[in-house]
C-alpha cells in the first residue's frame, strides 16, 4: 500500500483470485446457447444448495457473472401486446407469478388497449422475457384486483387516464435469482409511459402482502387471530377490522430484518424509492389473497420527485409511509 507498485500488485492480485470455475464458465458464453444453458443449470442447482454445500461456491460465482452479463445496459425493453407472437404471449401465461392467468380471454384482457405490458429481454435469450410488468391505465388508484382481472369490464378511455397502476411484476428465470433488474424496469416503464401518455401523473402499484398472515400467526395474540377467521362478516366499523388494519400497517411500516423491510414485495418497491401509500380491505378476495394477507392489498406510490429521498430514509432505517398508514398504527 502506498508504494509505486501498488497498482501493478492490485492487477496481479485480481488475476490470481479468478477461480478455475469462472474460466470454465466464461468459455460457455462463447457458444450461442451457452448463456441459456448456464441459466438453466443454475436453476436446477437451487434445490440442491442446502444439501450439498460444495455447490454454493459455484452458485455465488454464477450469480456474480450473471450480474455482469445481464447488466441493464445489455437489456432491451419491449412492449408485449396481443399482436406479439403467440409463443411470447404463452410465456406470460407460463411465468405469471402474482395473479394466475386462467385463459386466453384473461391474457387478452391484460393486453387490451387500456393496458400495457413490458418486459426486459437479453440478446442471447431474445424470445424469453427475463422480467415483465403488467400495467393498467386508470383515472384513480385501484383498491381491488378483481375489476382489473374482470374480462367483461369496459376499457378505460386512455386519452383521459391520469394514473398508471402496476398490478403484477414477475421474474421468469429462477437461474437469475439474485440478479436485480426490477428497479430499472420500473424506471424505464415509467419513462416510456410518460412519453406516450403525458397526462399520467400518478404511478402506483396494487400489490399483495405475501408475508403478512404468516407474520401475524407468529406475533398476534390468539384471540385476535380467532376474531379474524370470518372477515367477510365484519362491517366497515367493526373493531376487528380496524385492529387487523393496524397490525398490517405496523408490519409494512415498521417491521425490518437486516436493515430491510420484512415483507419481500415491500422490500422490492421501497428499495426502489416508493412509499407505503394505502392499505386496501378485501383487495384480493381470492383464496391465495386470503392465505397470504386476509385479502388485504397495498398501494406503493412512486413519487418521481421523492424517490432518492425515500431511499435515503430507508438507508437510515426509516420506512417511508403516507400519513394514512401512520394513522392506522395501534
Amino acid at each position: 500500500m502506498g508504494t509505486p507498485d501498488e497498482a501493478a500488485a492490485e492487477v496481479l492480485y485480481r488475476r490470481a483470485t479468478v477461480s478455475p470455475r469462472r474460466r470454465i464458465l466464461q468459455r460457455f458464453s462463447a457458444h450461442p446457447e451457452g448463456i441459456r444453458f448456464l441459466v438453466d443449470v443454475r436453476a436446477e442447482m437451487q434445490s440442491h444448495l442446502k444439501g450439498d454445500k460444495r455447490l454454493q461456491a459455484l452458485d455465488v460465482e454464477m450469480e456474480y457473472m450473471f450480474s455482469t452479463w445481464f447488466d441493464v445496459g445489455f437489456l432491451e425493453l419491449r412492449r408485449i401486446s396481443w399482436d406479439s407472437p403467440a409463443s411470447l404471449v404463452e410465456k406470460l401465461i407460463k411465468y405469471e407469478a402474482v395473479h394466475d392467468i386462467r385463459s386466453w380471454a384473461d391474457v387478452k384482457n391484460r393486453l387490451d388497449g387500456d393496458r400495457r405490458c413490458y418486459g426486459f429481454f437479453h440478446p442471447r435469450l431474445p424470445e424469453e422475457p427475463l422480467i415483465f410488468v403488467e400495467v393498467a391505465l386508470m383515472n384513480e388508484i385501484a383498491d381491488c384486483i378483481t375489476p382489473l382481472l374482470d374480462e367483461e369490464a369496459a376499457p378505460v378511455d386512455i386519452a383521459k387516464a391520469n394514473t398508471a397502476v402496476f398490478y403484477s411484476i414477475s421474474n421468469t428465470q429462477n437461474g437469475l435469482r439474485g440478479v436485480s433488474f426490477g428497479d430499472s424496469l420500473i424506471k424505464r416503464v415509467v419513462e416510456t409511459l410518460h412519453q406516450e401518455f403525458p397526462r399520467l401523473k400518478v404511478f402506483v402499484t396494487l400489490s399483495p402482502i405475501p408475508g403478512l398472515r404468516a407474520w401475524l400467526n407468529k406475533n398476534a395474540p390468539a384471540e385476535l387471530l380467532k376474531s379474524w377467521e370470518n372477515l367477510e362478516q365484519l362491517t366497515e366499523s367493526a373493531p376487528e377490522r380496524k385492529t387487523l388494519l393496524g397490525w398490517a400497517a405496523r408490519y409494512l411500516g415498521k417491521e425490518m430484518q437486516g436493515g430491510k423491510p420484512l415483507d419481500p414485495v415491500a422490500r422490492f418497491h421501497l428499495g426502489n424509492g416508493a412509499r407505503v401509500e394505502r392499505l386496501n380491505w378485501a383487495g384480493d378476495p381470492s383464496n391465495k389473497g386470503s392465505k397470504q394477507s386476509y385479502g388485504l392489498m397495498v398501494n406503493y406510490l412512486y413519487d418521481l420527485k421523492r424517490l432518492e429521498k425515500h431511499r435515503a430514509w430507508l438507508a437510515q432505517g426509516k420506512i417511508p409511509i403516507a400519513a394514512a398508514i401512520e394513522d392506522l398504527y395501534l
